[in-house]
Formats: structure tokens, sequence, C-alpha cells
């Protein structure tokens, strides 16, 4: 399959370039993206869904996983009835806060992407992971969840919303309190995934106050800067953490699925 952002650079003249994660699957490749706008990762990736489906019908190909921080910031509106009037803004206030608006074909409701948060794109055939849309969902959130413990944050999962939330009351096991730090939304074609995750590492969280996130009324955003605050972590190590701990899940999943 062709590099699909071949000798391509970031807006600040950096290389794009592959991660090497030793403990994912080798038919996974990771890249590093910088920062992308948001359409142009939505025709990659559907790109990329495609090849995969057809080169499946030639046996076993590479899989993506997409890293990468959306430029310029950007709110995405999903197909879900009503998701549109959960856009507070209108497009001039958005304007005024240089975010673009896109209409998108993920599951979820209303979100919002830019510099400082980190969205991971795996396309991959879940198929041969022995995974369906549930698990796999599942297994994104505890990859972060298990990132956001390699920092010292506990993160957990919400029993009435998909994500990965922080800060809630030791007696509130699954819970609806905290704060959302990662939003997940995907789709599934023939079984081939695209979209993903956005994890907050230091967005402008005033940004989420144009929105209604993931048409939660009520529900805080946070990220890893306000939780930890002086101890934040740089985006390269946290780009990195994340592909360990997504390669490691793909990896166990994979190994599952060949032991039946």
């Amino acid at each position: 399959m062709p590099d699909p952002v071949p000798h391509s650079t970031n807006p600040d003249g950096s290389s794009r370039r592959d991660l090497e994660v030793l403990e994912a699957p080798s038919w996974l490749r990771i890249q590093d993206l910088g920062h992308m706008a948001y359409p142009e990762a939505l025709d990659l990736q559907r790109s990329l869904q495609a090849a995969v489906r057809e080169s499946r019908d030639e046996g076993p190909g590479l899989g993506h996983l997409l890293l990468l921080e959306h430029d310029p910031p950007v709110v995405t509106v999903s197909r879900r009835p009503g998701a549109a009037e959960n856009v507070l803004a209108g497009p001039e206030a958005l304007a005024r806060h240089g975010i673009e608006r896109e209409e998108t074909d993920r599951g979820g409701d209303v979100t919002y992407h830019g510099p400082g948060q980190l969205v991971a794109y795996p396309i991959i055939d879940l198929d041969r992971i022995g995974l369906r849309i549930h698990a796999w969902i599942r297994l994104l959130e505890q990859a972060i969840i298990d990132t956001l413990g390699d920092f010292g944050l506990a993160a957990g999962r919400d029993a009435g919303a998909t994500g990965v939330w922080v800060g809630r009351a030791a007696d509130d096991v699954d819970g609806i309190g905290g704060r959302k730090i990662a939003a997940i939304g995907v789709r599934v074609s023939r079984w081939v995934s695209m979209h993903g995750l956005a994890l907050n590492v230091d967005p402008d969280l005033a940004h989420f106050g144009l929105i209604v996130p993931c048409g939660l009324v009520g529900r805080p955003v946070t990220s890893m800067a306000a939780e930890l605050e002086a101890s934040v972590p740089a985006m390269p190590l946290v780009k990195q953490r994340l592909a360990l701990r997504l390669g490691v899940a793909i990896s166990a999943a994979e190994r599952a699925a060949a032991d039946g």
C-alpha cells in the first residue's frame, strides 16, 4: 500500500513520521501526523479504510493508527438527530474564535477538536482481532485509562456515557460523577474501523463552552493539564504512551481471537 502522506511535513516544518512500538502487532502502522485539518484527516481515514477492506480479499494486510492534533480547531457534528442543536455558538461566534464546523459520519454527538488535544484514529479490521463495536469501544476506553494511569492520573468509565472520566467520588462506582477527559466516537464499515478517540492533554477548555460536549448537559470537561497542573507531560510523550497502550491492547485482542 502506498504511503498515505509521502514526504509530508507539519505546518511547523517538522516531518510526519512513523512511530515504532514494539508491543504493537507488526501489521499495525503507527503514524504521528502532527497537526492536520479535520477534512484532510477525514479524507485520509476514508481512503485507508477502503484500502483495508479491499486488501482483506487478498489476505491480511496493514492496519493503521493515526495520531494527530486538529488544527485549525473544529466543532464536529454527527448525523444523530438533534446533534446540531448542541452547537451553542453560531457561525460568527465560531469564526471569532477561529473554529471551523464540520459534519461527520462518526457515532456520538457534538465534539470539539483542537491543538493540545491528542486524537487517535485506528483503522483496522476488527474481524482480525475478534471484536465487535461494543468491545472495541471498551478497548479504546481502557487504553486511555491505562495511559492516564501511566502519568499518575486515576480515571474510569461512566456507566451511562461512553468516554473516560476523572475526579469521581470514591463511592461513585460506575456512577455519573466526575469530569470528562476523553471522548470516543467510531464508525465501522464491513468491520473495518475509523474515527476513534480524543484525549484532552492541554487544549483550550474554554472552546468546549461553545457546545454541549457529546450532548451531555451539565457534565464538565477537563484535561491532563488541568488535573496534573505543573506536572503535565509533553504531547510527544503522551503520544508514545497512548500508542504503546493501544498496541498492547490490540495485540492482546488478536492473540485472544487466535486462541478461540
